[in-house]
């Protein structure tokens, strides 16, 4: 069989030493994969090692479905007896067979983080703590840290140091609801996720005649991307291979990034201590990107402490230089990189599915979207949700939505009870059941709760209209921005936010700030005349309207870096490369940390296969604010003979009003704006037309069966001819000729109009 003749030397090595501990350390684009896949497949066709001996364990299930299917089309079905999964679905399975032997059932369930999650809010509750302090996810959160790191609920209660961690968080019981739950999981014949690997180091510590079993059974174990793998992984994976000491791992030290869940460089640097014997073998040749790529990314990694020393090369060709792109705000940044993509899709006949966009954080999607979705470019966010589609955002824009228009009966129902207010969904059906029934607008039936509902549930109706009227007051007299601030807060959305501290939570509370940030720009944009919230969500709901039927096949990627680790794309782009964004401040707290985010810059140059571009922005808006930002001190990593700084620019263009009033940097003349992007005509009406005075008698009127040719007013753009109405999902759109202001498209559940005849 000649499948050994495709391999180069290292590979050929990696695959053909079969016995011993093997270390491959495999760079980046460096054939990874086929190594395994071969290595497996040595093993059963040239060794003659019977399949059920092979143990080699993944991280997802897609790996581990392509590796089975890769080694299959080597050796035929055989392969299929290979003991080949995540470490969760291994052990679970290990676990099935012997759960009695720690008191388990067989068919013992296993709780996702939801099940987890409902657990934990049922015991606060029972114990009477707190739901604001003790939240589910940071409470799952530190128990789930304790179970990688294998401490138990006992070894949790009696270490000093956990308990004086524990009381300078403000949450002294922690040790206490850690023992509830795992109780009631016995109870329950439930594990959680990181049960699964827990029990399975219980399980062979006290049973060494389970442990000898596995160990017999097991000749050959592997584990891919070793780098990843935290103390509890590593622990099993030891003993399994203890006997026969065939233990292969295959990783990358320079692309270890998930610390935050848990993973432990050290496996990976220390792994020589634990076998004095082994082998290692470095995959060095990149087979996927440009010289160019290569040997910035090698002079990235160069100036970590904590590596595995490799050189990194490749015989493709030199390709283009690396592109630096600077922008004056992170709107600009995203029509850069739209303008971009839209000019190599059209020079190199390339297609979208060749682009991917990383960011650091998720709420940086938000500029990006934008811009793509204005020049019409399909795009698809991997592993997380599009901006306005994400729950806290679309739960903020419900509140904005119902301010404006309190007959939104799917707003309603998002925010009556949330943040909670005790007013449940029985309570919410008989509002609903009344307005119809008495065929009364929603909001008449939420003002008079008292009414239809008795009791505490009414009043606390009561306070919720109270409070609607509120921001609607703060509606009237405030610009959009003043008035979405005051929403986020009184609502009591910002602070619920803000007090999860997980990570998931930190991230929601980020882009929640991003859609404020959003509402600022639009607001200091001097091409908005009108800038209350109805303009503003009108603009929103228009520009997210055409996602619906977008076919997603051929889409540019987003994505975050974490997300994008073992993937390729032809063109990349790297943005916001600012400091405290990337690296990222929140979490720099130690010279490992800044190492950890280096190795993220890492991964994310050598996605590229053949072109990256780094962008930054020198200002951004952060919590309303605009702040001057500085370039990533990464950038300054980079080996400066692989890089050009872009000189697309276009003629100069009027900055943004917030850069002309604060001599912001973007403010002198000689400063021009960047990539081509050509200025939309002068469209501005002159100022003695600007300022429409309603008539005394403007009331908004009811718009349901607003009709072409009619005449209308509207409080800002004064009178004008309704041109046609378009209907597009439950939207309702009127395009109006304006006397001064020419022709609008508006929304009429957020326009004001009022019908003249």
């Amino acid at each position: 069989m000649d499948y050994l003749k495709e391999l180069n030397p290292p590979q050929r090595e990696a695959v053909e030493h079969t016995e011993g501990p093997v270390m491959i350390i495999a760079g980046a684009g460096s054939g990874k994969t086929r190594v395994l896949t071969y290595r497996i497949a040595h093993l059963i066709y040239a060794r003659g090692i019977d399949p059920f001996q092979i143990l080699s364990l993944t991280f997802t299930n897609k790996a581990a479905a392509e590796m089975k299917h890769r080694i299959e089309s080597l050796v035929g079905l055989d392969a299929r007896n290979t003991w080949m999964g995540t470490f969760h679905s291994v052990f679970a399975k290990i676990l099935r067979v012997e759960s009695e032997k720690i008191g388990y059932p067989s068919n013992f369930t296993i709780y996702d983080t939801d099940d987890s999650k409902s657990l934990i809010r049922t015991i606060v509750k029972e114990m009477r703590l707190d739901d604001k302090v003790y939240k589910p996810g940071v409470v799952l959160s530190r128990i789930s840290g304790a179970k990688n790191r294998l401490i138990s609920w006992q070894a949790y209660q009696a270490d000093p140091f956990v308990k004086a961690d524990d009381e300078a968080a403000m949450k002294p019981k922690m040790g206490d609801i850690y023992q509830r739950y795992q109780d009631r999981l016995f109870k329950a014949g439930a594990m959680d996720f990181d049960d699964l690997l827990f029990n399975t180091n219980v399980l062979f510590r006290d049973h060494i005649d389970v442990l000898n079993k596995y160990q017999q059974r097991f000749k050959y174990v592997m584990v891919d991307e070793f780098q990843d793998t935290n103390l509890s992984q590593y622990l099993i994976t030891k003993k399994l291979a203890a006997v026969h000491q065939n233990i292969c791992v295959v990783g990358d030290d320079a692309q270890s990034i998930y610390a935050f869940r848990g993973a432990d460089i050290q496996n990976i640097l220390n792994f020589e201590k634990d076998y004095p014997d082994l082998m290692v073998v470095k995959l060095e040749q990149n087979y996927r990107s440009t010289k160019t790529i290569v040997e910035a990314a090698n002079s990235i990694i160069d100036k970590n402490k904590a590596q595995l020393k490799k050189t990194v090369w490749t015989s493709n060709p030199d390709g283009d230089l690396i592109e630096l792109i600077k922008a004056t705000s992170d709107n600009e940044e995203g029509r850069i990189v739209a303008t971009t993509i839209f000019e190599e899709k059209n020079n190199k006949k390339l297609k979208n599915s060749d682009f991917a966009i990383l960011y650091r954080t998720n709420s940086q999607s938000r500029a990006i979207e934008e811009a793509l979705r204005k020049m019409n470019l399909t795009y698809k966010i991997v592993g997380g949700l599009s901006f306005y589609q994400r729950k806290e955002i679309k739960d903020l824009m419900a509140y904005m939505r119902f301010t404006v228009n309190p007959v939104d009966e799917e707003a309603f129902k998002r925010i009556i009870n949330y943040p909670k207010r005790g007013i449940g969904d029985t309570s919410l059906e008989k509002i609903l059941v009344a307005a119809y029934d008495h065929d009364m607008p929603l909001w008449d039936v939420v003002q008079n709760a008292q009414n239809f509902l008795p009791g505490r549930a009414g009043s606390s109706v009561d306070d919720f209209a109270t409070m609607i009227k509120a921001f609607q007051i703060e509606v009237e007299r405030k610009d959009a921005y003043e008035a979405a601030n005051s929403i986020a807060k009184q609502s009591g959305l910002l602070r619920e936010l803000y007090e999860d501290k997980t990570i998931e939570g930190l991230n929601r509370y980020e882009n929640v700030q991003e859609l404020l940030n959003a509402i600022k720009e639009y607001v200091d944009n001097e091409e908005n005349e009108d800038k209350s919230l109805g303009a503003f969500l009108q603009e929103i709901a228009l520009l997210t309207d055409n996602d619906r039927d977008k076919d997603t096949t051929d889409a540019i990627t987003l994505m975050t870096i974490h997300s994008s680790k073992g993937l390729e794309f032809k063109q990349v782009f790297v943005v916001g490369m600012e400091e405290d964004l990337f690296p990222s401040q929140m979490m720099m707290q130690s010279r490992e940390d800044l190492e950890e985010e280096r190795r993220l810059f890492y991964v994310a140059t050598t996605r590229a296969m053949e072109k990256l571009y780094l962008t930054y922005a020198l200002t951004r808006y952060r919590f309303g604010r605009l702040l001057n930002c500085e370039p990533s001190r990464f950038l300054e990593e980079v080996d400066p003979s692989c890089i050009k700084v872009s000189k697309k620019l276009s003629a100069t263009r009027e900055m943004p009003g917030a850069f002309r009033r604060e001599g912001l940097p973007g403010s002198s003349a000689e400063r021009p704006g960047f990539v081509g992007i050509k200025k939309k005509p002068e469209s501005r009406v002159p100022a003695q037309m600007k300022i429409h005075t309603p008539s005394p008698d403007f009331k908004p009127s009811n718009t349901n069966n607003l009709q072409a040719e009619q005449l209308v007013e509207h409080p800002k753009f004064g009178f004008g001819k309704v041109q046609k109405i378009e209907v597009e999902g439950l939207n309702r759109k009127a395009t109006i000729q304006f006397e001064h202001f020419g022709e609008k498209t508006l929304l009429l559940s957020f326009a004001k109009l009022r019908i003249i005849d």
